[in-house]
């Protein structure tokens, strides 16, 4: 998947690309036929059948207009049908990855991946088929599942040492 809305670096590649299910659509397709079967039952409310048909139209734009990329560097999210909303996140600016499946995921395997972001709001890729898969992808490549605490047991000693002093100095 390439466009026009996100870049790649020249040592970045590709590692997976999706985006919503369609049948995240479903809510306004149910909406959409309700208001078509009504204008089909009293001629009077024909503007619901324009209605209809908007609303059906607007729920599948939704999912056609949303893109996710994960590249050995940033995860990427662009979603808008009339605006565009690009958002870059840096695998460097990741704390914290997890995932959800309601019921129906579970059974159909979709769910929501949470990317959460240092300094920032949390990223999310809903309804994307096989999350826990994408979310290891992210994971492995920011290193948050391995992560080593820096310096040795009595360097952090020490520091907590000296934070015990600053303490009892301001009480």
């Amino acid at each position: 998947m390439t466009g026009d809305w996100w870049f790649r670096h020249d040592d970045e590649t590709v590692v997976w690309t999706g985006r919503p299910r369609l049948s995240a659509a479903l809510g306004g397709g149910v909406v959409g036929v309700a208001l078509l079967a009504a204008a089909a039952v009293d001629p009077r409310i024909a503007a619901a059948s324009l209605l209809g048909v908007g609303v059906v139209g607007w729920a599948l734009l939704r999912i056609t207009r949303t893109d996710y990329v994960v590249t050995t560097r940033a995860t990427w999210s662009k979603r808008g049908v009339l605006g565009r909303t690009v958002r870059r996140v840096g695998l460097a600016q990741v704390q914290n990855t997890a995932y959800s499946q309601s019921v129906t995921g579970s059974a159909f395997g979709y769910g929501t991946v949470t990317v959460e972001v240092a300094g920032g709001p949390d990223l999310e890729l809903r309804r994307i088929d096989d999350p826990q898969a994408v979310r290891r992808e992210i994971t492995d490549r920011t290193g948050t599942a391995d992560r080593e605490r820096p310096g040795t047991t009595e360097q952090w000693r020490a520091v907590l040492s000296v934070v015990r002093d600053i303490e009892a100095a301001v009480d």
